[in-house]
């Protein structure tokens, strides 16, 4: 860990760095001679004092100085602090003396993440001015920092006709957006729509997918998803179904997320047998999902008390022999038990580690009488007492 500086150090710094007196030459002279080494924790700390009191072009100085005598050491987090500080000052001309042999991407990132948009815009519309190669990586990159935070509309221009003209306009100077920089505005869209014009939410994504082919990029299934997403979570049946049999009219081959979606908002709507038809269909296409995909929909469908298609969608997930089984048998034991199930609960305990035998016999002990049914109460000591007995095919890991 670097030595922190002294108070007393630290006080002389801050004073040669704000003192208006002597050149900038001068002022790097002094640097250089300072006592004690200077730390990367003490250039972050030289420039929040002296931001409100020293000129611009001496705090300029002084971290490239900084920049010069560390090198490498000097790391990402303080260069990044270093941007901000003179994006608040608004000296965009520091900012590109600083970041001369970087890409405007980033000083895009910072200053949205700061709210200061108009200033992110500024530079997208003066890249000739910085000297920056206006080409659909620079743009890309400018598009995605304001759609991530909300600001759809400052990266359209307003409205998707706008959006559209200026697609065009990119074109026709030979720049063209990617994938990335659409799905990227296509994601903002739907939230957006998802909030304030829930019904133009399919016919504008989809819009946007005719505009993609249009300039030869044709949708993938992650465009697809993040409507879906969107449908999913206003619960949009039928409008779900229809975009998943309209991925395959296109020729766009659906992935195990595209699947997940639309069998979650069957299961959450009580659709529970077309959600099980979805899931054998993505199976029988040859597709194996990650355990997520059987984690989530068996947590859903124990969320709505349907335990028994949860079991069914394990034994399936057991025959991908995918593995992490785990999980799920912490989460269907105690369902199946709570729910008065005991033999079932049993059943799956005895695959399982002794720990989740004990849990069986604590939440038979601690089930209420009313709860237990005639044929149950006889057996309640004998069973609790065996249970405690680790069974003699159980295996220990």
């Amino acid at each position: 860990m670097p030595p922190v500086l002294p108070s007393s150090e630290l006080q002389e710094l801050c004073r040669v760095v704000s003192s208006g007196i002597g050149s900038l030459d001068d002022l790097e002279a002094s640097v250089s001679n300072f006592s004690v080494p200077i730390t990367a924790s003490a250039i972050t700390q030289v420039l929040d004092s002296c931001k409100n009191e020293a000129a611009t072009r001496r705090l300029l100085r002084f971290f490239s100085w900084s920049r010069k005598d560390l090198g490498s050491e000097l790391g990402d987090e303080v260069f990044n602090h270093a941007i901000r500080v003179f994006s608040e000052k608004k000296d965009f001309t520091a900012m590109d003396i600083l970041i001369s042999d970087l890409d405007f991407g980033a000083v895009v990132q910072t200053l949205v993440k700061l709210g200061r948009v108009d200033e992110a815009l500024g530079i997208f519309k003066n890249l000739g001015q910085f000297k920056c190669p206006q080409d659909g990586v620079t743009i890309t990159a400018i598009v995605s920092a304001l759609c991530s935070k909300g600001h759809a509309k400052r990266a359209e221009g307003g409205n998707v006709k706008e959006a559209r003209r200026t697609i065009k306009e990119m074109k026709s100077a030979g720049i063209m957006p990617d994938l990335f920089c659409f799905n990227t505005f296509l994601s903002c869209l739907c939230e957006r729509n998802l909030k304030s014009n829930p019904s133009g939410l399919v016919p504008e994504a989809l819009n946007v997918m005719m505009e993609m082919r249009t300039y030869g990029i044709a949708p993938t299934s992650i465009s697809y998803n993040i409507l879906l997403s969107c449908l999913g979570r206003t619960r949009r049946v039928k409008e779900s179904l229809r975009i998943l049999k309209t991925m395959r009219k296109s020729g766009c081959f659906a992935d195990w997320v595209t699947y997940y979606l639309v069998a979650r908002v069957l299961y959450l709507t009580g659709r529970f047998g077309k959600g099980k038809e979805i899931v054998h269909k993505m199976t029988e296409e040859g597709l194996v999902p990650e355990q997520k995909f059987y984690y989530d929909l068996i947590g859903v469908l124990c969320g709505v008390e349907r335990v028994n298609y949860a079991l069914e969608l394990f034994e399936l997930m057991k025959q991908t022999s995918i593995g992490g089984y785990g999980p799920v048998y912490d989460v269907l034991i105690p369902k199946f038990c709570r729910g008065g199930d005991f033999e079932k609960g049993k059943k799956l305990g005895m695959r399982r580690q002794l720990r989740v035998w004990l849990f069986i016999v604590r939440v038979m002990c601690w089930t209420p009488q009313s709860q237990r049914c005639s044929s149950q109460k006889g057996r309640w000591r004998r069973e609790s007492t065996l249970w405690i007995m680790p069974h003699p095919k159980l295996e220990h890991k």
